[in-house]
């Protein structure tokens, strides 16, 4: 039983809370939200030419003033229900099952950030593929034509592609940082942090590929409603063009997440320490990781 036990302790790195502390809710929401918007502007800014090359040859920027009033307000809110989120459940589930605090804290916070996110995507994306000249015009056309729920078009696609993607992707970032630490002995620098998370972003991408090609198909059909759903939209694509047409792109998507999150999580990072760094002195002594 003793032998059960410690084997059952090492499946996943464990973190300690330390001596309970008060749970500092809004401090934690507001640096979430800080850090988050920060890392989504960051990475969005740098990757939107290779965005918008692999969508459609044109203008490298175009559009990105409206993109990044989406991406900002989705990254902070992530970030910002996703610390407190995960800060508590960390406080709630037994050590040996960080994984599944890291697993729900990012479902939660994808879920959260989702009713930003679709309508940028929609947008985004209906701009790149050359349906409108503008972001203002997508929006209103988007909403005449299809009425609101235009705007979030194929979003039970989305829920499925991005609640695993979070989930996945953070659990994973923060278990290998808490397992690298825990080897280290100290805590990690901005090039260890980048690393880990473009790995955590390329075996999340490869793995959701499907998924993505799914939410893709289902928001730039528009009002001809090509598809009937997401299981109508698999069954189409495998019919007409076999399976491996849901792994279209996965080579290109994985070096893209991969960059994204290294960018992502480093400038995260980053933000964070210089946010607790402004704490007065005793709060500094609370800060979890």
């Amino acid at each position: 039983m003793q032998n059960l036990q410690l084997e059952t302790k090492k499946l996943f790195a464990s973190v300690s809370m330390g001596e309970e502390k008060p749970f500092d809710f809004f401090r934690i929401l507001f640096e979430g939200v800080i850090a988050g918007g920060t890392a989504g502007v960051v990475v969005e800014t740098a990757l939107y030419p290779i965005d918008t090359i692999k969508t459609r040859l044109q203008g490298l920027y175009s559009g990105l003033a409206g993109n990044l009033a989406g991406v900002l307000p989705a990254s902070a809110l992530f970030v910002g229900v996703y610390e407190p989120t995960k800060q508590k459940l960390l406080q709630i589930f037994p050590e040996n099952l960080s994984a599944a605090a890291h697993l729900t804290a990012g479902a939660i916070g994808g879920f959260a950030a989702s009713l930003v996110r679709v309508p940028t995507e929609v947008v985004k994306q209906r701009l790149q593929t050359g349906q409108y000249a503008s972001a203002p015009d997508a929006v209103r056309l988007i909403a005449s034509k299809e009425g609101f729920k235009g705007l979030y078009a194929g979003y039970g696609s989305f829920l499925l592609r991005d609640l695993p993607f979070d989930a996945i992707q953070f659990c994973i970032y923060e278990q290998l940082r808490i397992s690298y630490k825990a080897a280290a002995r100290r805590d990690l620098n901005d090039p260890e942090n980048a690393i880990i998370g473009a790995f955590a972003g390329a075996i999340t991408g490869a793995i959701t590929t499907p998924l993505d090609v799914i939410k893709t198909r289902l928001m730039v059909q528009g009002s001809a409603n090509q598809y009937k759903g997401i299981f109508d939209c698999v069954q189409t694509i495998v019919r007409e063009e076999g399976p491996p047409a849901l792994l279209k792109g996965i080579g290109p998507r994985v070096m893209w997440i991969g960059i994204g999150g290294s960018i992502f999580f480093g400038v995260l990072e980053r933000t964070k320490r210089m946010l607790a760094q402004r704490r007065p002195v005793h709060d500094q002594n609370s800060k979890e990781d």
